[in-house]
């Protein structure tokens, strides 16, 4: 090339226009730009010679104003249009004689900056262009409509993000929603962090975020990280703080799939036939129901009556929701992928659509309901003497809640007898069921309730009213299991293994209450489901089967299926595989329900203890968890929560200590305490 000659060329990805100054050894030359700056260019580096005449560079930029009139994109088209039938190859001079009926330098070099920043209708092909096909153009039209399209959806998603990040009210579009729902689905990785144990780094490699998610981080300008996917979806409204991400990782469904709800409506509407055309009518007895305050789904009522021959009977009446389903519809099949109903501290998750959990299929006070009752005689030991099992008709007299029972059994209130003879009973079978073997293991049970923003912890007392009850509704499951077990039909037995218990010299060396209980919770091995009858050690008895719940647990309605076609005579709905399958299923989901109510009642016991910093708990060292490091299981008194804490000095089991909370992080599941001495905390309560 001569000195003079004007070269466009690229430097770092960008197109410059410089004048040739001299050669640079052998193949290379330096090239003056504009700005005066030299270049050493390689010949694959020059993109486009000016040919004609020779220029310096001052001059450059009085070109670049000369060639600038004729750089207009849309002549492109026309060209095209002319040449795409023959498909020939046109070069920049051969292209500027046809755009502007000129060749000279500034229009050769228009027609070259517009043939190669054109990504449309010509594509080159050595130093020519070749006019792309029709085809061809259409698709790359529609390839950058769709982009074009993409990029406004991403300034106005943007828009609407600025929007909510000022707290202003959204109204976000569909696409917006998917980007959304792909962040929610990245964000939930964090409840692996509690199931794992693993740290954010290591979740972050392990999970890396796809296309969608990496688009939206970082059109934000935030990290693609599972921790910055769930601050973004709460900064801008879409979550709440305390998103429960242990809910939205599992499974579980939390809506109803509206043709559902369509049939339960239907249900409500247009009640199907009753196929129990025999019930027993016991509307007569007394009812009562009793649960706590909050309960909307009523499964049980209790009766008591005297017989002619001086005998008492009880009655267990338990809601009959298979009065309004058969197995294998809608209804049934819905609530077998539930499994149960799903406790909350913020709420519940019923197993059937709440138009028939809390209507029809509940026991409401002073309302006629179909039930399956069980009328059961004690003999004198608590042991069953006699026992019946009837679909029924009854009517709930009383509502009570678990605190009315216990001040009407401490007053000894004349007008309802009943209630005093059937906690007695109460208190004569479980002695019975402990001189069977059954093993009682008391240790404080805290119940954690999320209202709006406040988080409540109480603790379950085990009062005699809930003594009573659970008595009675595991004497309705003994009885329905003995009936299984005598007319052979396939149930959802429930046993519980002889458990290895430490030997009595070495529990009567720990401290009594609750570290002996703790000891001996430890050994107990995990109930087990079959569809033959075994052996409960836990409760003392030899056949038993979970019958009380069948609104609010699947197996229990199981029960009531295979119950109620043999009384009825019929052939059962589920064999001894079929049930077996069915139960496999059930299990494997409530094991999943019951993990994610463990984990979410965990989040907010630690939530609850963050927010009291300077609260000074009182706690019971219960047993250790690896006693070379000093990590112990306590005992918050006040709260009923077992948690972990590391001591710095040797401690006891028993040993009651006074300690705060030195950090609570519920998302990361992480909790420390720090033990404070006695004139601390006199100073913390003053």
């Amino acid at each position: 090339m001569d000195k003079g000659t004007l070269v466009e060329f690229r430097v770092q990805g960008d197109s410059r226009l410089g004048v040739v100054d001299r050669p640079d050894g052998k193949t290379r030359w330096f090239v003056v730009d504009e700005r005066g700056q030299s270049h050493s260019l390689a010949p694959r580096q020059i993109t486009h010679t000016v040919n004609g005449q020779t220029y310096k560079p001052s001059e450059i930029a009085k070109f670049l104003e000369q060639v600038k009139p004729y750089l207009d994109p849309s002549s492109l088209e026309v060209a095209w249009e002319l040449l795409v039938e023959d498909g020939e190859t046109v070069t920049p001079s051969q292209m500027a004689n046809l755009l502007f009926s000129e060749s000279d330098a500034p229009q050769c070099y228009a027609a070259h900056c517009l043939l190669s920043e054109d990504k449309l209708y010509f594509k080159q092909k050595g130093d020519a262009y070749e006019p792309r096909t029709a085809t061809q153009v259409a698709e790359r039209k529609h390839q950058i409509e769709v982009e074009t399209q993409k990029a406004k959806g991403q300034q106005e998603f943007l828009g609407r993000v600025e929007q909510a990040l000022k707290g202003e009210p959204v109204e976000w579009q569909r696409h917006d929603r998917q980007r959304l729902e792909a962040l929610e689905k990245y964000a939930v990785l964090l409840a692996d962090i509690v199931r794992t144990g693993v740290n954010f780094d290591s979740l972050a490699r392990a999970y890396p975020p796809g296309v969608p998610v990496l688009e939206t981080m970082n059109m934000l300008g935030r990290s693609a990280t599972p921790q910055a996917a769930f601050q973004l979806l709460i900064d801008i409204g879409w979550w709440n703080t305390h998103e429960n991400l242990f809910l939205r990782r599992s499974s579980i469904p939390v809506q109803f799939p509206n043709k559902v709800l369509e049939v339960a409506q239907q249900r409500l509407d247009f009640p199907p036939t009753d196929l129990d055309v025999n019930r027993l009518d016991l509307t007569h007895l007394k009812v009562y129901t009793i649960d706590d305050e909050s309960t909307t789904e009523i499964d049980d009522g209790l009766s008591w009556e005297l017989l002619p021959d001086g005998r008492e009977r009880l009655w267990v009446h338990i809601a009959d929701p298979t009065r309004w389903l058969i197995p294998e519809d809608d209804l049934d099949l819905e609530a077998r992928k539930r499994g149960s109903t799903v406790y909350l501290p913020t709420g519940m998750i019923p197993m059937f659509p709440e138009v028939l959990a809390t209507g029809p299929m509940s026991l409401v006070q002073g309302k006629i309901c179909c039930a399956l009752s069980f009328g059961i005689v004690l003999d004198q030991t608590g042991s069953v003497e006699d026992y019946r099992i009837h679909p029924s008709l009854m009517k709930p007299t009383y509502r009570l809640t678990y605190e009315d029972v216990d001040e009407m059994l401490e007053l000894g209130v004349e007008a309802e007898p009943e209630i005093a003879a059937i906690a007695n009973s109460a208190q004569r079978r479980k002695a019975w069921r402990y001189n069977q073997g059954a093993i009682s293991i008391n240790m404080p049970e805290a119940m954690i309730k999320v209202k709006d923003d406040d988080i409540s912890i109480d603790i379950l007392d085990d009062s005699l009213s809930r003594q009573l009850v659970a008595e009675m509704m595991i004497l309705a499951g003994e009885v329905a299991a003995r009936y299984g077990q005598a007319h052979n039909i396939p149930l959802p037995f429930r046993g519980q293994p002889q458990p290895e218990l430490p030997p009595e010299q070495e529990l009567l060396q720990l401290p009594a209450g609750f570290v002996r209980s703790c000891a001996m919770r430890r050994c107990m091995p995990k109930s087990e489901m079959s569809i033959t009858p075994v052996r409960h050690a836990g409760l003392g008895l030899d056949t038993y089967t979970q019958a009380t719940s069948p609104i609010r647990r699947y197996s229990d309605l199981l029960t009531h299926f295979q119950l109620k076609a043999h009384l009825r005579g019929e052939v059962l709905p589920f064999s001894a595989e079929q049930l077996k399958e069915v139960m496999m299923t059930v299990t494997s989901t409530t094991q999943e329900l019951t993990m994610v109510e463990r984990q979410t009642n965990r989040y907010y016991a630690l939530e609850y203890l963050r927010r009291h910093p300077q609260q000074v708990w009182q706690i019971t060292v219960l047993m250790w968890l690896r006693e070379d490091s000093n990590l112990a299981l306590i005992l918050l008194e006040d709260l009923g929560l077992q948690l972990p804490m590391v001591f710095k000095r040797s401690v006891n089991l028993g040993e009651q200590l006074l300690v705060k909370v030195s950090l609570a992080d519920p998302q990361k599941d992480m909790i420390q305490f720090q033990e404070i001495i006695y004139q601390e905390a006199q100073s913390a309560a003053n």
